[in-house]
């Protein structure tokens, strides 16, 4: 079975026919994984190519085993045509979610069935060697145990948080101390083609494709863990920007405070509206003297994390819940500017602090009233994600898929 040309990177080597005749293959398998089958007359007026072209193909695709018959179509009325569409297990993409305290590994078939998955991998995030190649001996312990020809696993996409450049493989903030490529590291590591992705921008693209968008064409997820990410969609595709950083939410210089945020800078609404930001509150308002059911849990308040937190506030804890209201105000603040500069449909609240639900939600939506202008956030629909970032790996195979299949850019 040949699947190289589905790499973009094979197309390199290749010119005049033999490329126009993989194009048009990767064109058809997009066309199926968006549109479960078709025949070939429909596939002939689809892409304007005559019908012997797309016939011929066709049979490529099945000698290569990513296309079976499905046999005779229903038509009501003349000579039934035959059926074409993707075979499920032709081909798998992995897809990675390195967080600062664990890890998750997902798996799909050319289908988008989510064949395996492992998450909550016990792991601790530093920017050094040792860390790093504790990822790749547990993709690789992963891919050890799957039933499946490592062949035929096309690609792995791993997220990591800050600015990566998804087109080169270069990540600018964790693991930037080789020359190559971070992907390329990866590659050599696992023996098979890896690409980055910035983790809220790979999370974003599987909360859009999961069924919550409707019409809606522009939409913003926010999301919100130990820092603000943010994922743009812009007239149905994902918005990178010229080096792929698009989205640093967190980083607009929005307060007039003097907190250092992780960036280096002063002033940015992480400082004062992330998860990071709320723990730090906690920890001082305790310290302050304030009382909370955290005290009785931790005996040394410094190993309180964000999930204690929510926990925390949904068995009504008064600390917890003013302190969740007031980041809240805080990022209802800077989701205000959002609204007013994009003018969204839909604007998505994930990642771990969206799990407090009305807690997070109500302060955000008065601040939004607040500093927004009316007539630009009355057609602005908000709503919570409860996946957290149970997607994120999933949404890792997702983009990896989607592209080498040309259905997103």
């Amino acid at each position: 079975m040949t699947l190289n040309f589905l790499n973009e990177r094979q197309l390199g080597a290749n010119s005049g026919v033999a490329y126009k005749n993989i194009r048009l293959k990767k064109q058809i398998l997009s066309y199926f994984a968006q549109n479960e089958s078709a025949t070939i007359a429909e596939l002939s007026k689809e892409f304007n190519v005559s019908i012997p072209k797309i016939n011929e193909c066709v049979t490529e695709l099945i000698n290569d085993q990513l296309v079976k018959d499905y046999g005779k179509t229903s038509a009501s009325v003349g000579r039934k045509p035959n059926s074409y569409g993707l075979v499920a297990n032709a081909a798998y993409f992995i897809g990675v979610q390195v967080g600062t305290e664990n890890l998750s590994i997902a798996m799909i078939n050319l289908k988008k069935d989510l064949v395996a998955k492992k998450e909550d991998i016990p792991f601790q995030l530093e920017n050094n060697e040792e860390s790093l190649q504790v990822i790749c001996a547990n993709i690789t312990e992963f891919i050890d145990k799957q039933s499946v020809n490592k062949e035929h696993i096309l690609g792995v996409g791993i997220n990591l948080s800050g600015r990566i450049n998804y087109r080169t493989g270069y990540s600018y903030s964790y693991f930037n101390f080789y020359e190559d490529p971070l992907s390329t590291y990866f590659e050599k590591e696992l023996g098979i083609p890896s690409y980055l992705e910035n983790d809220t921008k790979a999370l974003s693209y599987a909360e859009f494709s999961s069924g919550i968008l409707g019409t809606e064409k522009d939409a913003l997820y926010i999301n919100i863990d130990n820092g603000i990410g943010l994922g743009i969609m812009i007239n149905g595709q994902l918005y990178y920007g010229k080096s792929g950083f698009s989205g640093e939410f967190g980083h607009i210089p929005i307060f007039d405070n003097e907190i250092i945020c992780k960036c280096g800078k002063k002033g940015c609404l992480e400082t004062e509206a992330s998860g990071r930001a709320l723990r730090t509150k906690i920890i001082e308002e305790i310290n302050a003297g304030a009382t909370s059911t955290l005290t009785k849990k931790f005996s040394d308040i410094q190993d309180i994390r964000l999930n204690d937190i929510i926990l925390a506030a949904k068995k009504d804890d008064n600390l917890a819940i003013e302190s969740i209201n007031y980041i809240g105000d805080k990022l209802g603040r800077g989701i205000a500017s959002l609204i007013n500069i994009f003018n969204p449909e839909l604007i998505i609240i994930g990642g771990s602090l969206a799990k407090s639900g009305e807690y997070l939600s109500l302060p955000v939506k008065n601040a939004i009233n607040k500093y927004s202008l009316s007539i630009v956030n009355r057609d602005t629909k908000i709503t919570l994600s409860s996946n957290g970032e149970k997607l994120a790996a999933y949404g890792a195979c997702l983009l990896l898929r989607d592209r080498l299949l040309e259905i997103t850019e």
